[in-house]
């Protein structure tokens, strides 16, 4: 089974929502991720993942393959009628409101640029709004759209403390598929968002690489017998 296989077998609270049989380029956003970890949210629990937790004050990926396009809306804590923090999160996390609204993350947007493709994006999304939108791009295309009322489950009210409106959502790739962009959106006070989660393309799933172990073991096996043969 292919590491795009297994990735579309994601937890959605009790069940288990498989994808493998969505057409080629197919996008897919499901529910589901670790419990709260005190003061930190939800976070993501597929293998090999990179995170982006913005705890230290700033939108930079500590591993070097995202890039922010605005960095003015990290904050902590909760403002009356500006932002909440998503449920059970007391760090910094990422914030975003209507262009040229006076308030922290005023830029409408962000976008995360990838150096390289990946297969799957995931983040705690907090109080869920029907006007809270991720686009996902390929190498320019606009492959899917996503709003508050695609999370399943969701009620999209915007609760502070539901959790049904605060949950850990996954972005997966169809089979053999990858996307390079993610524009987070909000035509309305706010969009809030922590625990980035991104996995490259390219890297290989564990069973490969045990695979290729098991591999490497028989053929050193195999070359010590034929030389212990020669002597």
């Amino acid at each position: 089974m292919s590491i795009l296989q297994k990735l579309s077998l994601v937890l959605a609270g009790t069940a288990v929502v498989f994808m493998s049989a969505n057409p080629a380029g197919a996008v897919s956003l499901t529910k589901g991720g670790s419990a709260p970890v005190a003061g930190e949210g939800s976070k993501s629990t597929i293998p090999g993942s990179l995170v982006v937790d913005f705890n230290s004050g700033t939108a930079t990926d500590p591993n070097g393959f995202v890039t922010y396009s605005a960095t003015n809306g990290i904050v902590q804590g909760s403002q009356a009628n500006e932002y909440a923090a998503p449920f059970g999160d007391d760090s910094k996390y990422l914030t975003i409101s209507p262009a040229g609204d006076s308030v922290a993350g005023g830029t409408g947007s962000v976008t995360l640029t990838f150096a390289k493709a990946i297969d799957y994006f995931g983040f705690y999304w907090g109080s869920i709004d029907t006007y809270n939108f991720v686009d996902v791009y390929s190498e320019g295309t606009l492959l899917k759209t996503f709003s508050g009322t695609d999370v399943p489950g969701a009620q999209a009210t915007g609760s502070w403390t539901s959790d049904k409106d605060n949950v850990f959502v996954n972005i997966l790739a169809g089979s053999g598929e990858s996307f390079d962009k993610i524009v987070l959106r909000s035509t309305g006070r706010a969009f809030e968002t922590d625990n980035h989660t991104y996995r490259l393309a390219d890297v290989p799933e564990p069973s490969s690489m045990l695979a290729l172990l098991a591999f490497g073991a028989l053929s050193t096996r195999s070359l010590t017998k034929r030389k212990s043969k020669m002597v």
